[in-house]
């Protein structure tokens, strides 16, 4: 524990003026990002006596080390700052909304030539019109089917969408009236994005002028004894009404805001928002948070405005945001929202009326939202925290596992050996944490020798990461282990296996070290495990194995496994570790299988792209034939050079084969290039793998 004494800044040193401020820990990673419209006041609060900081800032500046900032020339550049940096550096210390799900949106897609209307999770991508989010996608599909009626736009996949194109013949959708058919050219393309247009007027609220418009249209045709059209119309107006009273009108004078309530105790917080549009609720969401330090409603409501509006812009950002407390001071986070929506912004806490009574309900459903999840957690909690301990009274720890690393080596028949580390925290899997290492040591299939392989070359990086940041208990240095590993990133650009950063306050890949190591498999790779940490000098890390076959759990060194009962919640843990490591190294052994498969001559030419070997191909037909062409020939293709000619009949030469590829079952001599051979004899068409070789493991 460090003494805020010992790093607090000389008087005078910080600025008076506005920025934003950093705390590190002795590691150097950020620990807390804070504002302030004055640093050298605000500073100034964490370094009173300690007795009288709250217990969280106590925790943070005591886990602190230093503390650095950056002056900025107003109070809306501080907050982007801090929204950026919270962002970058993810703080431990700070406030972190949890989304408590992926709320789904209905999307029109405007950045298309025909704009189609879905359902979309996840990121918002630009030029694509959102609605919502709602609860449940079953809400969106069903009011889109009662307005496909009155605003038939397309629905379909690209795929769908291609396919009727060069058939002629339309979808289901288009017989039956929801779809305008744009595929077939029952519409342009313009008047196709005219009813895309319509569909999203009507989403935003404007719809008393369709139902008005309709309604005449009605009465036009029935003056006309157009009674069949009528009926229709009749039709459509009902179906636009069934449509709008799925979301009651809640504000009068079509009202756009968004309406954010806080539920908070000692230790969390849940906040709820109800997104308005044209007086109307038309999404809802909730998010949850650790009170990690200490801080007001107010500044929980900046924070929430931070997470919910940081990435939006123009019509996403209501003209209207009302909320149960003003952050301190409230300026600069109105002009900060004004620059996202590009107009004035209301920032405000509703008084009286309609806009107070719908606060109240959002305020109802954030309390429950708070009980719900500490109900949930305290159950997920309880269950979490009897595993852990019954794992360390099996395992005979001193303490509760709370990080849990677990091995796995895979391959297919010692081919494309690899091997998974997974980390479970707290009885969570921390998939941030997860790697992936490809076995280079040596080549064919040994599980054991793989093993010890993989837990070297982990707690090598660990180590090193311990070296350099100091952290060494005697105080004394450790030589570094010989060859020690760096970052290995393959042609696909995906991390083998992860080095330590460089020094700018991101946590480290390999900076913490598990107390338990879990490894796929039984005595042979525990004892390879715990050979492995033994020559590191490695003592205060617990290992054991989980048996595939019994679930036994084998310890180093032990004759006989521990025998954990069937129904244990240990055992339950231990199996999900186990079977997860499993699953992400079958993961990254079948994408390095696949990409071999798929390799070629033409991949070892520096600087031949996709689209130049795809004309190299279809110019001559196969590689056999490229094989025999001249350079004056290879020259033939368009973009390609003389000298990547040459390179090219280079690279093709070294990969020639020694003689004739011959089907051993037939004696038939093979005209094209063959892939591998399979077990019985027969070729396996190059880039197709042979079921029969052997199994994953």
């Amino acid at each position: 524990m460090a003494d805020p004494s010992s790093y607090r800044p000389k008087p005078g040193e910080i600025p008076d003026s506005p920025g934003v401020y950093r705390f590190r820990d002795e590691h150097r990673r950020v620990i807390y990002v804070g504002k302030a419209k004055s640093l050298r006041q605000r500073l100034a609060n964490y370094f009173q006596d300690l007795a009288g900081l709250h217990p969280r800032t106590r925790s943070m500046v005591t886990t602190a080390a230093s503390v650095e900032w950056t002056v900025v020339s107003t109070e809306v550049e501080a907050l982007q700052l801090e929204y950026s940096w919270i962002k970058e550096y993810d703080p431990r210390f700070n406030v972190k909304y949890r989304d408590d799900k992926s709320y789904p949106y209905l999307a029109v897609t405007m950045n298309e030539e025909y704009p189609r209307v879905q359902v979309m999770r996840g990121h918002k991508k630009k030029g694509v019109r959102y609605f919502g989010p709602y609860a449940h996608a079953w809400a969106i599909r069903d009011t889109v089917d009662l307005l496909l009626r009155v605003f038939p736009v397309r629905t379909c996949s690209a795929g769908v969408f291609k396919n009727a194109a060069r058939t002629g013949r339309p979808c289901l959708l288009g017989y039956i009236g929801k779809c305008s058919a744009p595929c077939v050219g029952r519409v342009s393309a313009e008047e196709h994005r005219e009813l895309a247009e319509e569909f999203c007027d009507f989403m935003t609220g404007r719809t008393n002028t369709y139902i008005r418009r309709l309604e005449k249209q009605m009465a036009e045709a029935a003056d006309e004894m157009e009674y069949e059209r009528a009926a229709r119309l009749r039709d459509d107006i009902g179906a636009l009404k069934k449509a709008m009273e799925k979301n009651a009108v809640v504000l009068a004078d079509a009202t756009d805001a968004d309406l954010i309530a806080v539920a908070e105790d000692e230790l969390e917080a849940a906040v709820q928002i109800f997104h308005v549009r044209g007086g109307r609720v038309r999404g809802q969401r909730g998010w949850v948070t650790d009170k990690v330090e200490e801080i007001t409603t107010g500044a929980l409501v900046e924070h929430a405005l931070q997470q919910l509006y940081g990435e939006e812009t123009g019509d996403a950002v209501p003209k209207e945001v009302l909320v149960p407390a003003l952050p301190d001071p409230v300026e600069p986070v109105q002009e900060w929202l004004a620059g996202r929506r590009g107009s004035a912004v209301s920032l405000r806490i509703p008084q009286r009326g309609d806009k107070k009574a719908l606060m109240e309900t959002v305020e109802r459903n954030a309390q429950q939202a708070l009980v719900l999840h500490k109900t949930k957690r305290a159950s997920d909690l309880t269950t979490r925290s009897r595993a852990l301990e019954e794992i360390a009274d099996a395992l005979d720890l001193d303490s509760a596992p709370l990080r849990v690393e677990c091995y796995d080596i895979s391959h297919l028949q010692g081919d494309d050996v690899v091997a998974s580390m997974v980390v479970f925290e707290d009885g969570l899997a921390r998939k941030s944490e997860y790697r992936r290492f490809q076995i280079k040591g040596f080549a064919g299939q040994d599980d054991v020798r793989s093993m010890h392989e993989v837990i070297t070359r982990r707690f090598r990086r660990y180590l090193a990461e311990k070296e350099k940041t100091g952290e060494w208990t005697d105080g004394e240095d450790a030589e570094t282990p010989e060859n020690a590993d760096t970052p290995e990133i393959d042609s696909n650009g995906e991390i083998v296996a992860s080095g330590p950063t460089e020094d700018d306050g991101r946590p480290k890949k390999f900076a913490y070290p598990p107390q338990l190591v879990v490894v796929d498999g039984g005595a042979p790779q525990v004892a390879a495990a715990r050979r492995a940490l033994d020559e590191l000098g490695i003592d205060d890390i617990a290992v054991c194995g989980l048996a595939k076959r019994l679930e036994e759990v084998w310890l180093p060194g032990d004759d006989d496994p521990v025998i954990l009962p069937r129904t244990s919640e240990g055992l339950y843990l231990l199996q999900r570790v186990r079977d997860e490591a499993h699953r992400f190294a079958i993961t990254y052994q079948r994408a390095k299988r696949s990409k071999r498969f798929r390799s070629s001559p033409l991949d070892d030419v520096p600087g031949l792209g996709e689209t130049r070997k795809q004309a190299l191909l279809k110019h001559f037909g196969s590689l056999k034939k490229l094989r025999s062409a001249t350079i004056d020939q290879i020259c033939e293709v368009p973009g390609i050079g003389r000298k990547t000619a040459e390179t090219i009949a280079v690279a093709l030469a070294r990969s020639a084969p020694a003689a004739p590829a011959v089907n051993t079952a037939t004696g038939e001599i093979m005209e094209e290039e063959p892939g591998t051979m399979g077990s019985s004899g027969e070729p396996v068409a190059a880039g197709a793998p042979d079921e029969r070789r052997g199994q994953e493991t």
